[in-house]
């Protein structure tokens, strides 16, 4: 497990976690916890990688078939409601045919997008169950990790508040010491989908209180 952040503000949404390596001869950039679904949508994801990019996967082939259908982008909370609807159908079978999946995914994810409706941030965890969050950490550390942003967390926060707060956060419940390379960072916004590069993050880092 590893710890994943993610903020919502007025101006878009923040994703950040941390790239735990489990060697030293891993390649850090290999690490990838975020993914962009759709140009308006991130998502970032805890637990089993495998079943992240099913899930992941299914989100995409739903944003690309309701802009060919409706010539427009899906809402964000339909999207993350049809991945928490495949979570649901596992153990189920057509025709007595073999069941689509013989047991839950073992994955949580953080889908957070922007729309006609603004910025929006959705849990959903392994159980098919979608929940809304303006702000939410999950995996390791995550408790205390979702202390610090109730604490420090604002509906005014801008969008550079809160990658300072999200960094500071990982800061303080990673048990490694946090680099550019240990963390990765991504942002949402009327522009689009966006990750930010080491460089920028080595700056940000190092402003850290």
């Amino acid at each position: 497990m590893f710890l994943t952040r993610r903020i919502q503000t007025k101006d878009g949404i923040v994703l950040a976690v941390e790239k735990r390596s489990t060697s030293t001869l891993l390649e850090s950039s290999s690490i990838e916890k975020i993914v962009e679904i759709d140009t308006h949508l991130g998502c970032a994801m805890s637990g089993l990688i495998a079943d992240s990019r099913t899930m992941i996967d299914h989100a995409r082939v739903e944003c690309q078939n309701h802009w060919f259908t409706f010539d427009e982008k899906m809402k964000v909370e339909s999207v993350a409601q049809s991945v928490c609807d495949l979570a649901l159908r596992f153990g189920e079978s057509a025709d007595g045919e073999d069941a689509l999946m013989s047991r839950p995914f073992g994955i949580a994810l953080l889908i957070g997008g922007i729309d006609e409706n603004g910025p929006q941030l959705y849990h959903a965890d392994p159980s098919g169950t979608l929940t809304r969050y303006d702000a939410k950490a999950i995996g390791s550390g995550s408790e205390g990790a979702q202390t610090e942003l109730q604490e420090h967390f604002h509906k005014s926060l801008t969008l550079e508040e809160a990658i300072s707060l999200s960094l500071k956060v990982l800061k303080a419940v990673m048990e490694e010491k946090i680099s550019s390379t240990n963390v990765q960072v991504a942002t949402v916004t009327k522009e689009g989908y966006k990750v930010l590069p080491e460089a920028s993050l080595v700056d940000k880092i190092a402003a850290l209180a």
